[in-house]
């Protein structure tokens, strides 16, 4: 992916505002031509720039109100059978391989206490792990956000 210049910069930030603006609402806010705006879009859309929409997805919505992380140790030559047996449950939405004490950080959303502990088993039973620490989340104290980094990066310039 090659480096976004001020222009990519700008649209995204005005997409974080108004993330349901047309491209003209973006072209005249931004000062630009709406084929500007269209072919960056689609340049941007194409090069993955963009999340899938499923991020946008509340969890709370539904249903599974608690957040759980899960850091699972594994034996390292079974970590892609693992890995696919993690994508077969549902309740866990998000995943990292990590360096340190742990092999793997999952992100895990349950219903309730009693559904985190179905799903710890579940994990448990995979063909690999050897054990797996659980920490429940109590609050978000910083949400998904990218647009104080897109915003430092236009003050470079």
């Amino acid at each position: 992916m090659r480096t976004l210049d001020t222009t990519d910069l700008r649209i995204l930030a005005a997409l974080s505002r108004a993330p349901d603006s047309t491209t003209v609402a973006l072209a005249q806010s931004l000062s630009l031509s709406r084929n500007t705006v269209q072919a960056r879009l689609a340049r941007l859309t194409g090069e993955g720039v963009f999340l899938p929409f499923e991020r946008r997805i509340s969890l709370d919505a539904l249903g599974h109100p608690l957040t759980a992380f899960v850091q699972i140790h594994v034996h390292q030559q079974q970590l892609t059978q693992i890995t696919e047996a993690l994508k077969a449950i549902p309740e866990v939405v998000h995943a990292h391989g990590l360096t340190g004490s742990a092999d793997v950080l999952a992100r895990v959303a349950a219903r309730d206490a009693e559904d985190l502990f179905r799903i710890h088993s579940r994990i448990l039973r995979i063909d690999g792990v050897d054990r797996a620490d659980t920490s429940l989340a109590m609050t978000e104290l910083v949400p998904w956000r990218t647009v104080p980094l897109v915003n430092s990066l236009l003050e470079r310039g």
